[in-house]
């Protein structure tokens, strides 16, 4: 008599395998990921806080996605510190956790995050934040195409991006809500690179350090006056910026970051594309 083989079976047998190499020191779980799929590296984390455990430290990452999405935990938080490059997605859905990125990030990340905070200490792909609904993104350095798209907020949840260097085309696309900050400390007195900014944009706020033309901007968006609680809002994020890059990030102070001219970036509409629908009455 042949028996087959079991996949479910065998995927329990290849985490149990996994999850006894995991070290827990306390509260502390170290996690070697060389080798382990996006699926079985999530698995891990799960297994891990069930386990009690409060942080999480990951090595050797190497593109495995989604890290930090499958952990819904009611009233339960978890930093995760990841050394390495994590894939796609990271953070995507997050609800409450932190993670720290000791190195570059792939493209989403903080996809469609509803709270927590992502620190990522180098560089990020494209789409960063899309569709993020709450808590906050720093990044220390560049970002790619279409940060910020569709991001939205919803009563008390706002979200908040700041990025320390400058973005590709379409930063804030159709963006519905929330804050992005760009530093711009990257640039050496260069322009930003960024076009179309703000194209399609309904709502929230981007504010810019650093030289940008008008024609680099979106028809969907105006360019209006600081106020003292914008300025009051940007130093806070910049401060919180210095502290978490401060290993780093040497050579800025806070009075050079607030001494150079901010723009403020809003809306001119609140349905930009209103007027290209065709709508039908039935009787």
């Amino acid at each position: 008599m042949v028996r087959l083989r079991d996949p479910f079976m065998d995927c329990v047998r290849r985490l149990d395998d996994i999850a006894s190499s995991v070290d827990f020191e306390g509260n502390t779980a170290k996690i070697d990921a060389t080798g382990l799929t996006h699926k079985e590296l999530n698995d891990l984390l799960r297994v891990c806080v069930e386990k009690g455990a409060e942080k999480i430290i990951i090595k050797n990452v190497c593109g495995q996605r989604y890290i930090g999405t499958r952990l819904h935990f009611p009233g339960k938080k978890v930093e995760i510190d990841v050394f390495g490059i994590p894939g796609n997605d990271l953070g995507m859905f997050m609800n409450g956790h932190r993670i720290v990125v000791h190195g570059n990030a792939q493209d989403g990340v903080g996809n469609t995050m509803n709270d927590g905070e992502i620190v990522v200490k180098g560089r990020a792909g494209d789409v960063v934040a899309m569709s993020m609904r709450g808590g906050r993104i720093f990044i220390r350095d560049d970002v790619g195409y279409r940060t910020a798209i569709h991001m939205k907020e919803y009563r008390e949840r706002v979200p908040v991006l700041v990025v320390g260097g400058s973005s590709q085309d379409f930063l804030g696309e159709y963006m519905a809500g929330g804050s992005v900050l760009l530093l711009g400390l990257t640039l050496k007195n260069q322009k930003h690179k960024a076009n179309y900014v703000g194209t399609g944009m309904h709502g929230g706020t981007i504010y810019i350090r650093g030289k940008i033309e008008q024609y680099q901007l979106g028809k969907e968006v105006g360019v209006v006056e600081m106020e003292e609680e914008d300025y009051r809002k940007v130093e806070s994020l910049v401060k919180d910026y210095l502290r978490y890059f401060k290993d780093s990030i040497k050579n800025f102070e806070l009075d050079e970051i607030m001494g150079e001219r901010f723009i403020k970036l809003v809306p001119v509409s609140k349905r930009p594309y209103g007027r290209i629908y065709t709508y039908y009455i039935r009787y």
